[in-house]
């Protein structure tokens, strides 16, 4: 397979084109809060050797408010509630949005017992508009449980897990302080695959521990894997986060907008052209970004990363090889 650019194809699998043919309409994901934590955040009691108290401070990137529209703008812990005013808000930005997928987006939505869980996904299933659920996790938040019911709803609606993994090298796990090895992850996916249910990997690119051929390296490892579809995301400082202090110090460099385009292009050329590439640059909202700057201009990235796509004549899967 390969992709023209033009009006109506791209480079690379779009998410768009893909619920198109699942669903026969566009089809949208809504943001949804269930208010649940993250296990790599809060206070654990246990002392450690210095006589303090283990703190996870979570990944050193992440501050939840930053990129879910949903835990900062809704205050109503109504999951149909929130499903209205989501639809309303896309529906004036995307009139074309016809159906929509509920997006438990925020921290880790998977850290509850499967009961609690069952209901707030059912929840969601109600709403007349939604034909499915997408649910962000952690590899390490996937007992075996929760798996079994996912798998039960996954029989009779659309379900897809994403999970976010980051990177497959255990030196850029340690950076992020994500406090889970690659094994970790593996070991969810195909637990996870024995259940038939469709997966999506998110995956930063621009860790300032990685150079060329480690990007190459997880673009051919995720390849074997073959997951339904993958969001990728450039690394970048917003406030109030362990990442910050870096920048602030003069302790990280990211990539330039041209950089990251040599590096998204690098890494499709090896994915299969059947995989879904839901997402190739990352947004946040401006009142919380610091860099890069290229970050804050809406379809930036995309734009630059075509250009190379035209530039190089290349496509999603133009050096893939199913060895």
């Amino acid at each position: 397979m390969s992709f023209s650019f033009n009006n109506n194809h791209f480079f690379y699998r779009t998410l768009g084109e893909a619920m198109r043919r699942e669903f026969g309409c566009n089809v949208w994901k809504v943001s949804v809060d269930a208010g649940l934590s993250c296990p790599n955040t809060g206070i654990i009691g246990e002392i450690n050797k210095h006589n303090e108290i283990n703190k996870y401070n979570g990944c050193i990137f992440c501050n939840i408010n930053s990129f879910s529209p949903s835990r900062r703008l809704v205050n109503d812990k109504s999951i149909l509630t929130q499903i209205d005013k989501g639809i309303i808000q896309l529906k004036r930005h995307y009139p074309k949005a016809q159906k929509f997928i509920a997006y438990f987006q925020p921290s880790t939505n998977t850290n509850a017992p499967p009961e609690h869980l069952e209901i707030i996904y059912n929840e969601a299933l109600k709403h007349p508009e939604i034909v499915g659920l997408s649910i962000g996790t952690r590899p390490d938040s996937l007992p075996d449980d929760v798996l079994n019911l996912l798998s039960k709803i996954s029989q009779e609606k659309y379900l897809q897990l994403e999970i976010g993994l980051q990177s497959i090298h255990q030196k850029s796990l340690d950076f992020l302080n994500r406090r889970h090895d690659y094994s970790t992850f593996t070991d969810a996916f195909y637990r996870a695959k024995k259940h038939n249910i469709k997966i999506g990997i998110h995956l930063i690119l621009g860790i300032p521990t990685e150079n060329r051929n480690d990007i190459i390296e997880t673009a051919k490892e995720i390849a074997r894997l073959k997951p339904e579809s993958i969001k990728l995301h450039n690394l970048y400082v917003v406030r109030n986060t362990q990442l910050e202090n870096y920048w602030n110090n003069n302790n990280l460099t990211l990539p330039t907008i041209n950089e990251y385009a040599e590096m998204t292009v690098d890494f499709l050329e090896r994915i299969p052209p059947d995989i879904i590439i839901e997402r190739i640059a990352s947004e946040a909202s401006e009142d919380f970004i610091i860099a890069p700057e290229w970050s804050k201009i809406k379809h930036a990235a995309r734009n630059t990363i075509n250009k190379l796509f035209l530039l190089r004549k290349s496509y999603q899967g133009k050096y893939y090889t199913n060895n």
